[in-house]
């Protein structure tokens, strides 16, 4: 079974639209290494645990670096629930807030 890689909803589908090109397409390649070799089997630089049930896919570009923050669901299922160009060495936590309370609405289902 091969992994599913989402996004929470509209608002994650806009700031991805958002990012320039390159990090997109960085993005889109993390994703599908997942959905190839398995979420289990991809690692740094790809990938990175930032707490709890909240993990970071990491995309750099000729204009800076961006994360995507994610949350498994269910088996096999990868939710993306923020993106955001980041400006800081260390992932705000701000952003980390926000990531969590979207994760939280996939509780709620």
């Amino acid at each position: 079974m091969t992994w599913t890689i989402e996004t929470l909803n509209t608002s994650v589908d806009a700031e991805i639209e958002a990012l320039p090109v390159d990090m997109r397409a960085r993005l889109v390649r993390i994703a599908e290494l997942i959905a190839v070799v398995g979420l289990e089997n991809v690692r740094e630089p790809h990938i990175k645990h930032i707490e709890g049930q909240l993990w970071e896919m990491r995309m750099k570009g000729k204009d800076g670096i961006s994360r995507a923050l994610y949350v498994t669901a269910r088996k096999k299922r990868l939710v993306i629930v923020r993106v955001f160009i980041k400006k800081t060495e260390k992932t705000p936590r701000r952003e980390i807030e926000i990531a969590l309370t979207r994760a939280r609405e996939l509780q709620d289902d």
